[in-house]
């Protein structure tokens, strides 16, 4: 017969710890009666616990607040600098680097404009990167507890070279990861530029709520996240989602161009062809994103609508085999060419999707601010930090 085994001391204060933070990190700074009344402590306990949080540096006083017939509360909240994250976005033409505070906020910021295209160079480029991102916060990259590297490409976990990146010059390093490590002196994880985009529409975007949804993103490149069971899918050798080298109707194969040719979906529908089909139908722009956005702020026109169903013929030529194969409750439609598009091509691409599939997943324009590939890095990089040190708390 089963019997039940008692918390013990040590891991019932680990998990009123936890919960603690966790109020602390959702409502902002909260006197000892408000942190009791969420938490379900008393307030004997609660008043313990914030000593304890104090003590390890998580928690801080932030001052006092006013109440009735004069008296003041104490409120508490989470200490910001207990933990600094560093994410960055790695493209062709410039790095982006910001460090985020435990909370969330944003400390500093720095963008490398003109990465060396030589090979060699990528750990050096990050590093200073991330330095200079540090120095905008007034810290060194020894204060920091992660760095997340977003990258248009995926580390085999097999190899630890970077695939799919003949674009980035410089990276198809032995133990990437390792090197990126031994030069920031900290925790480094490389990640897949889209896979991040879909881990913060997942947190603050448009498929927050949804437990198996796909994130496509078309820009001069095209890529996709699977987001399945709540989970990334990554694939054997971290290729999962690389839709752009996709067989599809009406494009070459690598059979016909070589491997790493134009061929698949990109080459139906990457940057360089949707400017080429706008162009046909006399929209012009210095590029796709361009071209499409002056069409789509017409789209009342009929010159205009015909151009935008021809490409979103060719996107939903290929989400439809991914739709027909992984049935997601969503997707969520992003990069620089499908944003320019807005709501009319994304319900073009909806439409004419719906009509190739029998499975019908509503498609959502992101949510998400700013780059979203920096948001998706520190989002990945603070969950991770904050289950770290809400499980430090309370010593073994």
């Amino acid at each position: 017969m089963n019997q039940r085994v008692p918390g013990t001391p040590a891991l019932l204060r680990a998990i009123n710890d936890r919960a603690a933070l966790k109020a602390l990190l959702e409502h902002g700074p909260l006197t000892r009666p408000e942190l009791g009344d969420l938490t379900g402590l008393s307030k004997p306990t609660a008043s313990q616990l914030l000593q304890r949080l104090s003590d390890a540096g998580l928690v801080v006083l932030e001052g006092r607040r006013g109440g009735n017939l004069g008296r003041t509360a104490e409120e508490y909240g989470i200490n910001p600098r207990a933990a600094l994250v560093c994410g960055l976005d790695i493209t062709p033409n410039r790095i982006e680097a910001v460090v985020s505070d435990l909370t969330g906020g944003i400390a500093g910021e720095f963008r490398l404009p003109t990465p060396s295209r030589s090979g060699g160079k990528a750990v050096e480029e990050v590093k200073s990167a991330v330095d200079g991102a540090c120095a905008a916060a007034g810290i060194t990259s020894a204060d920091l507890s992660r760095v997340v590297v977003g990258v248009q490409g995926a580390v085999d976990p097999a190899t630890g070279r970077l695939g799919y990146s003949r674009h980035l010059p410089g990276w198809q390093i032995p133990d990437l990861v390792g090197a990126l490590k031994k030069a920031l002196a900290t925790q480094v994880e490389v990640e897949n530029d889209v896979n991040l985009v879909a881990l913060a529409e997942a947190a603050h975007g448009a498929a927050h709520g949804h437990e198996d949804f796909v994130v496509l993103w078309v820009g001069s490149g095209i890529g996709m996240a699977l987001v399945l069971g709540g989970r990334l899918h990554r694939g054997a050798s971290g290729g999962a989602g690389e839709v752009g080298y996709m067989p599809v109707p009406g494009a070459p194969t690598a059979r016909e161009t070589g491997r790493y040719a134009n061929h698949g979906l990109q080459a139906l529908a990457g940057g360089p062809a949707v400017r080429t089909v706008m162009r046909a139908h006399g929209f012009r722009g210095v590029d796709a994103a361009a071209s499409i956005r002056s069409a789509a702020s017409r789209a009342h026109e009929t010159a205009a609508e015909d151009a935008l169903r021809d490409v979103a013929i060719r996107i939903a030529t290929g989400l439809a085999s991914v739709t027909a194969l992984l049935d997601p409750e969503l997707v969520v439609l992003t990069g620089d060419v499908l944003l320019a598009g807005g709501e009319a091509l994304r319900s073009l691409v909806e439409h004419e999707l719906h009509r190739m599939t029998i499975p019908r997943p509503p498609l959502r324009l992101s949510a998400i601010e700013g780059n979203p590939v920096l948001t998706g890095a520190v989002e990945h990089g603070l969950i991770v930090t904050r289950e770290e040190l809400f499980d430090s708390t309370v010593p073994p």
